[in-house]
This record gives structure tokens, sequence and C-alpha cells, in this order.
């Protein structure tokens, strides 16, 4: 299967941009900036009703039907708000970070393969739905939402604000952590199709998915893209409780704006990334896929299968942050370093074993070997990091009597322990006696 994908191209790329003129490569690049910014819309309408689905709650309702123009209101809202800038920001770069987010989210989907070959409608030129593709394409889309945190960092840096310099700050340390997560989960899909180019890795999914062949890196994927777009569980660089935004606390109106486009976007782009390197792009799931010999998998009916794979996984967003609660910050970095990183190396040096074994040895293995050791480490992984419910410590019958303040400050007494009497309750009470005998004596005569 990695043969025939190579020998179509020199370089690797599948996908045919023989026929695309200027005018076809424009309108290709018009297209995917209109078909982004009107999902974006869609995006934060349907995590409203999903949301409000599992709360139960109602949701945006009275604008329009289902509550769609409830979005065209709130964009006017940021669009005629008031537009505040910090006195003492770098007022340059305070301008030009939002813009650098939004930038970056946008230049993905250049890349991605939203649908196969097609035939453009009163012509005869045929096109891939793609704006283009090289042999380093999904290098290109690890370079450029490296580039998008920059626009965080420095947003928050230009405020010159503190929770917005945390929140930057945080955004940092986060982005550093789950991108080599990331990258050692997209590693193995390298190894497997022998291509970094999107339309190759498609095409070498044609008969089983890497979401199925390699589990690990799909489990490893999507935990990172959540952490990458500072979602729910993992929103730490503007937890509203403790840093108000974060990186966004000084900003309002369109260049707030500015920023929320772009955290959409990125999570539209990571789902197609997902669906294009996983999920086998544009191609029909199983059985769809044997229908009239694979005619589901030709022409425009592959925008659909794209389609729905992506939003599923744009699903996939809002149910976790309607479901998960926000991790702390040192559970999130320790289960990034401690818990992803070493799962994700553990599985390339497996997987770079079986490789190489395959194809440096006489002896071929069977075309089961590679999803029998992805979902075995699945197993492994869950048997490993399951929960293991600790048996309350036995509390002494005698409670053990501590000194608060023998370390200079004082401590809480712990389960099992208590403090001393203090003196001046035993003074009190002393005092209190010596008035009550009197009483009480004449009570008695």
């Amino acid at each position: 299967m990695i043969a025939s994908v190579l020998a179509v191209g020199a370089d690797g790329v599948v996908a045919d941009f023989s026929q695309d003129n200027g005018w076809i490569v424009a309108a290709k690049a018009v297209l995917v900036l209109i078909c982004a910014l009107v999902s974006v819309i869609i995006a934060i309408w349907f995590e409203r009703k999903v949301i409000a689905r599992l709360q139960q709650r109602i949701g945006p309702n009275v604008r329009g039907p289902m509550g769609l123009l409830q979005l065209v209101y709130d964009a006017m809202k940021l669009l005629l708000k008031e537009d505040i800038n910090v006195s003492r920001a770098d007022k340059l770069t305070y301008i030009v970070a939002p813009g650098i987010s939004v930038a970056a989210s946008l230049m993905v989907f250049a890349v991605i393969p939203i649908g196969g070959q097609v035939k453009i409608p009163f012509t005869d030129i045929s096109t891939p739905l793609q704006l283009t593709d090289f042999p380093v394409a999904v290098l290109y889309i690890l370079a450029v939402t490296a580039v998008g945190v920059y626009g965080i960092v420095l947003g928050g840096w230009s405020s010159r604000a503190t929770y917005s310099l945390l929140g930057s700050v945080r955004s940092t340390a986060q982005i550093i952590s789950y991108e080599l997560v990331m990258g050692m989960s997209l590693v193995t899909v390298f190894i497997m199709s022998g291509s970094m180019s999107t339309s190759s890795i498609v095409t070498a999914q044609t008969d089983l998915w890497y979401g199925v062949m390699l589990a690990p890196s799909l489990f490893l994927y999507i935990i990172a893209m959540i952490g990458e777009t500072n979602r729910l569980p993992f929103d730490l660089p503007e937890a509203e409780g403790e840093l108000v935004a974060g990186y966004m606390t000084e900003y309002s109106s369109m260049k707030f704006a500015w920023f929320f486009l772009a955290e959409y976007i990125n999570m539209l782009n990571v789902s197609a990334v997902c669906t294009t390197l996983f999920l086998g792009g544009w191609r029909a799931p199983w059985p769809l896929s044997w229908i009239g010999d694979g005619f589901l998998n030709t022409g425009y009916w592959t925008i659909l299968w794209f389609l729905a794979k992506t939003w599923f996984l744009m699903f996939v967003f809002v149910w976790v942050r309607g479901t998960v609660v926000r991790f702390r910050y040192d559970q999130f970095m320790r289960l990034g370093w401690k818990g992803l990183l070493p799962v994700a190396l553990s599985w390339i040096v497996i997987l770079t074993s079986v490789r190489a074994f395959d194809e440096f040895t006489d002896r071929r293995l069977e075309s089961w070997t590679v999803p029998a050791l992805s979902w075995g480490m699945i197993v492994f992984i869950i048997a490993w990091y399951w929960p293991v419910r600790k048996e309350p410590e036995e509390v002494p019958e005698e409670p053990v009597v501590i000194d608060a303040f023998a370390k200079g400050f004082p401590v809480p007494p712990l389960p099992g322990q208590v403090l001393p009497p203090s003196p001046r309750a035993q003074r009190v009470s002393v005092s209190v006696a010596e008035e009550l005998e009197p009483l009480q004596s004449k009570e008695e005569q």
C-alpha cells in the first residue's frame, strides 16, 4: 500500500494540480476563507445549542428560527461596543497580537484536502478540492500553529497587566508541552504512510483508517488538540476563576473578537487535521465505501464525509467542555509531561521496531500485527492509569494531642489529632465555676 502511494508522484504528493490556473487557485483561496468564517458562526451556535441540551436548557431560540440570528446580534454587539485601549500598553504589539493569531489560524486549511478529485461544472477542468499540497505539508501545519501562539503571548505581554501576563505565560508552557505530544502522535502516521503530504496520507488510508491502526496516536492527538486550543478542561490561560480572562483580559470590542475568532478557527483546524490523518480524510466510512464500487468516494460526495467527520470532532470538543471540570495547572502539566509524553515515546519505539523488523528482515509480519499491538497498547494504558480507590486511613481510638504552634505558625489538626486545651479557656471555666459556687450553695440552703 505504501509503495503504491509513493509511486503516484516523485515528490510523494498524490493530488493532481496540473490543470489549476491562477483563477482556480484564487477561487479556492477565497472559498477556503469564506468557509472558515462561516464555519465559525455555525460552531458558536452549535456549541451553545449542544451545551444547552447537555445541561437541560433551551439555548438561543428567540432571534430567528432555532436562534440562528442570535449570532448576528452577538457580532453586532462586538462591532458597536466601545473599543477601549490600555493607556500603558505597548501600542503596536497590543493591536497586532490578535491579527497574528487570526492570520496563523487561517493558513492551516491551505493544505487540508476537503474532498477528492472533482470536475468543475460547465468545464473540462479536473481539480482536487484542496488549495495546495507539498511533501512536508504536515510540518507546515505544525509550524503555522506554533506561530499562532505568539499572538497570545504578545497580547498578554503588551497589555502590561498581571492577569494578562500570567495567562500568556501559562499559554507558552501549555503549547510547548502539548505540541510535543501532538508531534509525537503524528510521527507514527509518517512512519506508516511514508509521507508527510496530506493527500498521500489520505490515500494511504484506503484500506484501513489510521485511527483504527494507530489507536494510541489518535488517543494522544485528541487530548493534545484540546490542550492546544485552550479549551475546557484545559483552558488554563484564560481561567475565569483565577485570571479573569487571562491573556485577553485587557481587550474589548473587535480586538477581543479577533482572539475569539482565532480560537474557534483553531478548533476547526485541529479537527480537520485529525480527520485527514486518522479518520480517512474525505473517504466514506465503512460500509458506505463499498456501495457501488466506491461510488461514494468520488466527486462532490467526498465533501460530505469530510464535513461529517470534522463536525463529529467539534461535537467532542463541546461534549468535553460540558462534562469535564477544569484541571488544576499542576495536574495539567503532570498529565502532559509524566503521562502522555512517556506513552507517546513508548508507542513510537514499539511501532518503529515493528516496521524495521518488517522492512529489513526476510520474515513479513501479518497485516493485523500493528492493529493488534495498537489496541494492546490502549488496554495497557487504561490498566496502568486506571485510578485505584484508596481505603480510608484508620483513625486511632485515642486522639493524638499536637502543638499547633510547634513550627512557628498555626497548623490545623489532621484526622485523629486534637489540639491541647486552651489556657484561656481553662481560666474562663475556673472563673465561671467560682462565680457559680455561691449561687449553688444558696440554692441548696
